[in-house]
């Protein structure tokens, strides 16, 4: 007859090696997040250029205190600017987080445009174009709704060279970057268009498309490298 503690040495050496490993995930986990990041100075966005290729800012906007509280972001952008070449006005907002481990992370406009009262009528990605650049950034599209109104709006994360569209990629970047390298900053970088009864949509992606092709690489010097 087999002895039974023979059978359960397998066993015991298989759930050991799983418990270790699980305890030194564990350990790396505590030792990355706890340590302090080192993440290069940069210049304020309330410096960012007031013209950028053909868009010139019409107006400087702010971040009351109230929505401060909630974003708890390190520094914020919130400008419009107008282009006589494309006829259109957009809105560029940018919240910059030189860390994540102290619960500071990008609120989605996936979760604050409903909130505000506004109903999502297209909700897919697109790829923009760069100069300098092999491949396009993808980007998150929505064409939004409240009453009479339309809005266009592309959004991304972005962090050092990386533009992801995704949440749940760019938390896993974010991941990666704190065991890598020791850093989880980042920056949500928004676009809104308002589409008025003439303004197609095709018309709106073409100005925003011109509109990021013009600040991507000068928000890039406002940006950790």
């Amino acid at each position: 007859m087999q002895d039974p503690k023979q059978n359960s040495t397998p066993k015991l050496k298989s759930t050991l090696i799983v418990l270790s490993i699980v305890l030194a995930a564990q350990a790396l986990a505590y030792q990355t997040f706890t340590k302090s990041e080192k993440v290069a100075a940069v210049r304020p966005l309330v410096q960012f250029p007031a013209q950028i290729g053909t868009w010139v800012k019409t107006q400087e906007g702010y971040v009351d205190e109230a929505t401060q509280a909630v974003l708890q972001a390190d520094d914020t952008l919130n400008r419009s600017y107008g282009s006589n070449a494309s006829g259109f006005g957009a809105n560029l907002f940018v919240a910059a987080f030189r860390s994540q481990r102290n619960g500071a992370v990008p609120h989605s406009p996936k979760n604050c445009l409903p909130g505000s009262g506004w109903t999502p009528i297209i909700n897919d990605h697109i790829y923009v174009s760069l100069p300098n650049r092999s491949e396009p950034i993808e980007v998150n599209r929505y064409i939004i709704q409240r009453g009479d109104s339309k809005s266009l709006v592309l959004y991304w994360y972005q962090s050092r060279d990386r533009a992801v569209a995704s949440e749940y990629k760019a938390k896993l970047y974010t991941m990666l970057d704190a065991v890598k390298d020791n850093r989880t900053d980042t920056a949500l970088v928004r676009v809104v268009i308002g589409l008025n009864g003439n303004d197609s949509q095709e018309k709106a992606q073409a100005a925003a498309e011109d509109f990021i092709r013009s600040f991507y690489a000068p928000l890039r010097t406002f940006l950790p490298s």
